[in-house]
């Protein structure tokens, strides 16, 4: 399956018989799947329907689907409702005019609701059945058109995410690699400390200033860190090979990454570790916001 990003944009449109409509569909980023469906009024049969598959096609993101159709305007009857119009006519008769109002005029009284009546003929039941399915065939073809449009863009973006996954991998390996980060390289500098503090010929207990020493060795040792770190790493490659609506799994690992790249620039006592966990954290965080586009 390919990766889709969630933003796309598409549109198609059809006829039959006196009916002219078109679809549009925009979707943008969201946590999930959030469907705005717009029909107009003679259409509330396809609605649910069009619902439905619109969610089988769309796994994650804001859906904005619009749905326009008008009548041929030459099957379209005009009516003047002229009871109504005397009797609005009447009513003004008896209402008493300011000298700053002047009379009601004819185009007024025509914009007046249910004055005038737009009758547009009924279609019957095939006839209505075949509108229906076809205006959702239309839908299909929308969708189709959209799902083009966000795999494309989100080849695009697995081509980052594969670029940021591949530094990430390659800063932990540098990291890994530092002789200055190993627990043995850490106990050795805090012994050369305490030497330095016993030559000051203060008193101080030796056997405890050794016991915090090793504490402190193993609290700085980032073994775990580093094969967590690899391990994430090699989970994200595999969900992105794989595609698919994989975007909340991809933002779960971001996230996992984060906290273990944090957790490394804490633990760390060596100039290079940390100038290397630094640039992680730059890595995780660029890559982190380019998980946010994908479906």
């Amino acid at each position: 399956m390919s990766l889709a990003s969630m933003t796309g944009f598409a549109r198609a449109h059809d006829s039959l018989g006196p009916w002219r409509y078109a679809w549009e569909i925009k979707t943008v980023n969201s946590k999930g799947l959030d469907l705005r469906l717009r029909v107009p009024p003679n259409f509330d049969a396809v609605e649910v329907k069009a619902r439905a598959l619109i969610a089988g096609r769309i796994a994650r993101g804001s859906c904005f689907a619009n749905l326009t159709a008008r009548r041929d305007d030459a099957l379209v009857e005009t009516r003047v409702n002229r009871a109504a119009l005397e009797r609005l006519l009447k009513a003004l008769d008896d209402v008493p005019l300011h000298a700053s109002l002047r009379p009601a005029s004819l185009d007024g009284l025509l914009a007046v609701r249910g004055i005038v009546e737009i009758i547009e003929p009924e279609d019957d039941e095939e006839q209505r059945n075949a509108l229906d399915a076809k205006v959702l065939a239309t839908l299909a073809q929308a969708l189709d058109a959209l799902a083009a449009s966000r795999v494309a863009e989100g080849a695009a973006i697995g081509e980052v995410l594969t670029a940021r996954l591949a530094r990430i991998g390659e800063l932990t390996a540098q990291a890994e690699a530092l002789p200055g980060r190993s627990a043995e390289a850490v106990r050795a500098r805090l012994a050369s400390q305490i030497a330095a503090l016993l030559e000051t010929g203060h008193s101080f207990d030796s056997q405890r200033l050794h016991q915090e020493a090793v504490l402190l060795a193993v609290k700085a040792d980032i073994r775990e860190e580093l094969d967590r770190l690899k391990a994430h790493v090699t989970s994200a490659r595999a969900l992105v090979e794989k595609g698919g609506p994989i975007g909340r799994r991809l933002d779960f690992l971001a996230q996992e990454l984060s906290r273990e790249t944090n957790t490394l620039c804490a633990k760390s006592n060596d100039g290079e570790l940390t100038a290397i966990g630094l640039e992680l954290k730059i890595e995780v965080e660029q890559w982190r916001e380019q998980v946010q586009n994908i479906e």
